[in-house]
């Protein structure tokens, strides 16, 4: 029986949209590659999936299409919104974009998915967006989810694919499925080192998806890119990514979401300091959290002194060199926090994540209370990690 999948992969050499041939010493995002889709856009009805990331050179990928004629129906927005300018975790309501005067539908709020009535005049969905190769950032349920109603409901998609910053880095426990939530929904380890338009072959392949072979796939692919590449997008993909630091220490440090700690949040630097009014005495480095509209508007410990590490100087070659997430942050705070049956108690505030959801596994809270070996807590992630390994070779489009 023939498949009805479709997965098209384009991988030769084009010229830009302003006729000039592609450089072989830099990276080129699937959306700068605009000769390559441009074309095969006219004449249909286009949605976009994109966020502030969505960029060609200096100029947003909805702008860029629009200059081309090509006929941009509506905007499916993410998690902090269209234009990024909404807070962690907030909810996203629909609305117009002011620069375009297109509709722009959320899909982080009440709706999760396009609706059959969403796609009723769209022939393709267009779907580009910054990831940074973490289980737990919600872009790639927000894929899956659109990629599921472009198959239930016969509508092509396509990904203008673009580099996982942290594309070397594959670790982590693989995810308990009976601890699926919204911040993990896949058999996935922490770091999955994938590109978007890896994940989605392996949504595919996996069946992670409902009628994933009736999926119409086409995936324009990156140039001059492998996973060991150093990339540093130039657009943050969240507004509390907003460093090329706090990029690399996220697989590592976004565990702290399931602390009493803050990390970061309510600063201009999230996820590269760590810190809790507790440990006056025991650090001298000290921030206080404030209400920063668009980043964190009710911080843990906002207004008052905290004091702990700051991560902002990590040798970050020296990081990558290892391969590994990075446990021992955690657990020395965890060591020296005075209270330490408060330190994953969720109890204490809205804003402290559920560490197991995080993780991925029920095993790891009590692993650090117990005082295990970063040694044996890896050990436990195995036989899966290590099957995770061989599943993600299948899917690879790059070195």
């Amino acid at each position: 029986m023939k498949k009805l999948l479709t997965l098209l992969i384009f991988s030769l050499t084009f010229q830009s949209a302003f006729g000039q041939q592609l450089n072989s010493d830099r990276i080129y995002t699937g959306a700068e590659q605009v000769d390559a889709y441009v074309d095969y856009l006219r004449g249909k009805k286009v949605a976009v999936v994109g966020n502030q990331s969505s960029v060609v050179g200096n100029q947003h990928l909805v702008d860029t299409l629009l200059a081309l004629g090509i006929q941009i129906e509506k905007v499916f927005g993410p998690e902090h919104g269209f234009r990024g300018n909404a807070s962690n975790g907030e909810h996203v309501s629909d609305e117009m974009d002011l620069a375009t005067g297109l509709p722009i539908i959320s899909l982080y709020g009440s709706k999760k998915k396009p609706s059959e009535e969403d796609l009723f005049d769209i022939d393709i969905v267009l779907f580009d967006l910054q990831d940074v190769g973490c289980r737990f950032f919600t872009h790639i349920n927000l894929l899956r989810d659109v990629m599921e109603a472009c198959a239930e409901f016969d509508r092509e998609i396509m990904i203008l694919d673009r580099p996982n910053p942290n594309g070397y880095l594959v670790d982590g426990p693989v995810l308990d499925m009976t601890l699926k939530s919204g911040i993990g929904q896949f058999p996935i380890p922490i770091a999955h080192g994938l590109t978007l338009g890896e994940f989605a072959k392996m949504v595919i392949g996996e069946n992670w998806m409902k009628n994933s072979q009736r999926c119409r796939l086409t995936i324009i692919s990156l140039k001059n890119y492998n996973h060991d590449m150093e990339y540093i997008p130039a657009i943050s993909p969240s507004p509390n990514l907003n460093t090329s630091t706090s990029i690399y220490l996220y697989p590592s440090t976004c565990l702290f979401e399931g602390t009493i700690l803050n990390h970061g949040r309510g600063t201009h630097f999230p996820f590269t300091v760590f810190g809790s009014p507790k440990f006056k005495g025991t650090f001298d480095f000290n921030f206080v959290p404030q209400s920063i509209p668009g980043m964190s508007s009710t911080p843990l410990f906002m207004n008052e002194t905290c004091y702990g590490i700051d991560l902002r100087n990590t040798d970050i070659k020296k990081l990558k060199e290892t391969k590994k997430l990075n446990l021992e942050w955690l657990i020395n705070l965890y060591n020296q926090y005075p209270e330490k049956e408060k330190f994953f108690d969720q109890s204490f505030s809205r804003q402290i994540g559920n560490i197991d959801y995080l993780s991925g596994t029920k095993e790891f809270k009590q692993q650090i209370i117990d005082a295990v070996s970063i040694e044996e807590i890896r050990a436990s992630w195995e036989p899966e990690l290590s099957d995770y390994k061989k599943i993600r070779e299948k899917y690879l489009l790059y070195p």
